[in-house]
């Protein structure tokens, strides 16, 4: 009804396929220009591809279903529409369409996501790192970009674009955005044309050698350049390098193709990356995890948990604990080193859910909780921080980079009936004896703390030394409940498992004696004198 010759595709998939309605949805078609520049990943979402192709020879075998795959909190999950798209009085897609009217793919696959989501209104306004995690697999990490550090040292944005080159090198996929200052417009536009709040792709980072006609006034010959993709199919950047710039008109193409600066898609367009660090505020990178028989050093092994956030097992009545002042207090919400991003930058202000518990001052009481339920909330809150879920991982090599994830079950879906807000969620990540097998009762060393977020996942990336280690999911607020999912990533094998038990497991000696009612801890300082065993 929409044309006379449909096709999923046209002259295969791209970039150019993908072009913004009028849903507010740029953070989807952002992470979807993404996909679309790496084969082997948009196969995954769009399986069989070849199959659910209209054939005009054989129009028998036409359905009108097409089937599409999502991950989501651990699984892929297969969705299917049928071939009713909306359109406006002349019969114009309304939202996500292609440069190439007869090509549908695109819009098919919007519709796939809204369906998951529960309705195209859910998709309205979201978060590029979900899609990203929702079309790849992958692990998300965002990073805050300090532009007045970047601008001013440029030791700093050397250290950023090798970061960005690496992941990029990798297959990870890249995408940026300007975050809105306090009293600025989401989606108002910039003297130098680009867009506050809108979320852009990074399809290209480059490092060229110029001539000496082109350099700025004390530049040097190299430049580090980064290109990107707007959504919309519009090129907003008006600066250096932009189209029609002085820059471009002084290059032949030939020497552009030689230099690997070249346009290939409408909406695409290259940025000198001193100019993309003044503007730039967030960057979101998604790892993909690859599942291979021969690993190297690059990829990354993943080790997962589901739990739960959940109230005591049988209800009681409730006793009554007065409420500590500054027990809500956000000071204790700080990162680590382990948390510092790559250029240095410091860490991002912690985001909470607002409550009408804080600032309760003293004397005013609580329910105390039970310690047999697993929603004590953050570190805050001392009392009940450690009845969270604990699940247990070992550092064998002398240090191990790592990269942890949590991610809490999707909410969106809930948006059409007035819900769909997340819960504002974080870890610790706690250092404890070398042959602990049951639950911590007390915090003795902190190794690494997340940032608080009421986003769907939060992610840490740190090194770690040798020993063992116990990580705490937490919701910011006691009491709240819900599932998640917690993800490991490292280099070597490492394991992940849920302590479970308050105390060790009793030997049949000790059904003899009295229950344990002190534990001592030994810190081995030195040792000499001391032979290798002649077997284990």
């Amino acid at each position: 009804e929409i044309c006379r010759d449909p096709r999923l595709f046209v002259d295969g998939i791209s970039t150019r396929d993908l072009h913004q309605g009028s849903l507010g949805n740029c953070w989807m078609v952002a992470a979807i220009s993404c996909l679309a520049s790496e084969p082997s990943l948009w196969k995954k979402v769009i399986p069989d591809h070849m199959d659910q192709e209209w054939n005009p020879k054989r129009p028998d075998l036409y359905a009108g279903i097409f089937h599409f795959r999502f991950w989501r909190f651990g699984h892929w999950v297969d969705v299917v529409v049928d071939d009713r798209l909306p359109v406006s009085q002349d019969g114009v897609l309304l939202f996500c369409r292609s440069a190439t009217p007869r090509e549908f793919w695109s819009a098919l696959l919007e519709k796939a996501y809204a369906k998951l989501n529960g309705c195209y209104e859910a998709l309205e306004g979201g978060n590029t790192a979900e899609a990203l995690i929702d079309f790849t697999g992958g692990v998300s990490e965002p990073l805050s970009l300090d532009c007045e550090a970047l601008r001013l040292h440029s030791e700093r944005r050397k250290s950023l674009f090798q970061t960005l080159a690496k992941v990029h090198e990798h297959k990870s996929l890249i995408t940026c955005s300007i975050r809105p200052a306090e009293g600025e417009m989401v989606e108002s536009v910039l003297d130098c044309g680009l867009i506050r709040g809108h979320a852009y792709g990074i399809t290209a980072v480059r490092k060229v050698r110029l001539r000496e006609n082109l350099l700025r006034t004390g530049g040097t010959s190299r430049l580090f350049m980064v290109r990107m993709r707007n959504p919309w199919g519009t090129t907003d950047w008006k600066g250096a390098w932009s189209q029609g710039s002085e820059q471009w008109q002084q290059l032949s193409r030939a020497e552009r193709e030689k230099m690997g600066i070249v346009v290939r898609d409408v909406g695409e367009f290259w940025m000198d990356f001193q100019d993309f660090c003044c503007y730039f505020t967030d960057v979101v990178v998604c790892r993909l995890v690859q599942r291979t028989l021969l690993w190297l050093n690059s990829h990354w092994r993943e080790t997962q948990s589901f739990g739960e956030w959940t109230p005591a097992p049988t209800s009681t009545a409730p006793t009554i604990a007065p409420l500590s002042t500054g027990e809500y207090s956000s000071s204790a919400l700080t990162l680590s080193n382990s948390n510092i991003g790559p250029e240095g930058a410091k860490p991002r202000r912690n985001k909470v859910r607002e409550s009408n518990q804080e600032g309760k001052k003293g004397g005013e009481v609580v329910e105390e909780m039970d310690r047999r339920s697993r929603c004590g909330g953050c570190i805050n809150h001392r009392d009940t921080f450690l009845y969270n879920p604990q699940f247990m991982f070992e550092v064998q090599s002398k240090e191990e980079e790592v990269l942890i994830c949590l991610q809490q079950e999707d909410r969106r879906i809930l948006k059409r009936n007035g819900g769909g807000e997340n819960l504002p969620i974080g870890f610790e990540v706690l250092k404890v004896e070398v042959n602990r097998c049951s639950r911590v009762q007390c915090v003795v060393e902190q190794a690494a703390s997340s940032i608080y977020m009421n986003s769907r996942s939060v992610t840490l990336r740190g090194t770690l030394a040798q020993g063992r280690y116990v990580v705490l999911p937490t919701t910011f607020l006691p009491g709240d409940t819900g599932r998640f999912l917690l993800r490991l990533f490292s280099h070597s094998h490492v394991h992940l498992r849920e302590l479970k038990n308050d105390l060790p497991s009793p030997s049949l000696f000790h059904c003899f004696l009295p229950q344990p009612a002190v534990v001592t801890t030994v810190h081995l300082c030195r040792a000499s004198g001391l032979r290798a065993p002649k077997q284990t």
